[in-house]
């Protein structure tokens, strides 16, 4: 399926998740691909984002203004996006995040207020919501039924990932853009609260009714309190628990681990400068090489 379309720059490609994760994922493809979509996590629940959740009922929107400015052509809008107030009403909020409440309370559709943002900073590349409205995560874990975004990233012991509401309503255009991509790419990022975070039921759905291939890129290593123990192969299996299975998994060339998916793990050097973080450039070669 990786060789049916062609190149990675003729391309459509929807990436899924959250966080610090899908940024890398978009950095690597901005401007390299034909149209580039992320298809973002609403359910963070700490920090600015809950705040601005918990005042006006919106989506959060900390993992969406990363996505922005990931895909913001002037450097320096991405950095006033990303500047955080450090004095005054405002302290502890990202511009980005203020920005984009005021978007989301004014436009009937959360869609038309992050394509109103894309404008904005003249984004490569769209930016859509993985829920139509604010969503909680729901783990079972070892310790018993724990909500919400931090404690859950904090919990360990994690079983599976539901939302409340259970079926959060999505956006036809998201559903639309995964089932049609000539490529999916899930991950990486911390695997229940930002990656699993966005594949609401809907979400889901699509994924399991594509066209094109997914690439699931895993991990680089295990993150302390969510995922404390893990490798790829445990990654993946908690990909697959939740009803998603990759046609492909991207590893990084240092992990010897033997995964469940004979014939379908590439291998390349994906560390960056930071340990643990993947290095954008790296991701793009090895993308292009998959796909070339």
């Amino acid at each position: 399926m990786i060789d049916e379309v062609g190149s990675l720059a003729t391309r459509s490609v929807v990436a899924i998740g959250g966080g610090h994760g899908l940024a890398v994922v978009l950095r690597a493809l901005a401007g390299q691909v034909g149209s580039l979509t992320a298809v973002v996590s609403v359910a963070d629940d700490g920090g600015s984002s809950g705040r601005l959740r918990r005042d006006f009922d919106i989506l959060a929107p900390g993992d969406l203004r990363r996505c922005l400015s990931a895909l913001a052509e002037d450097p320096m809008v991405a950095a006033a996006f990303e500047q955080r107030f450090e004095q005054g009403g405002l302290t502890g909020h990202p511009a980005g995040n203020v920005i984009l409440a005021s978007l989301l309370r004014l436009a009937e559709d959360p869609v038309d207020a992050l394509d109103t943002a894309a404008t904005m900073v003249n984004a490569q590349g769209r930016v859509l919501p993985a829920a139509q409205e604010p969503v909680d995560l729901v783990a079972t874990t070892t310790r018993g039924t724990i909500r919400g975004q931090v404690a859950i990233r904090e919990s360990g012991g994690i079983q599976d990932l539901r939302f409340s509401p259970a079926a959060p309503r999505c956006s036809p255009q998201v559903c639309d853009v995964i089932r049609s991509a000539d490529t999916l790419i899930l991950g990486p990022g911390s695997l229940y609260t930002s990656v699993l975070a966005a594949v609401v039921p809907e979400v889901a759905a699509a994924i399991n009714d594509r066209r094109g291939p997914l690439v699931y890129v895993a991990n680089l290593s295990s993150e302390r309190g969510e995922t404390d123990g893990y490798g790829a192969a445990e990654h993946l299996a908690a990909v697959r628990r939740h009803g998603i299975e990759p046609d492909l998994v991207l590893v990084d060339a240092s992990s010897n681990e033997a995964l469940p998916v004979d014939g379908r793990i590439a291998r390349f050097g994906l560390v960056g400068a930071t340990d643990g973080e993947h290095d954008p450039q790296k991701l793009r070669a090895a993308l292009s090489e998959l796909f070339s």
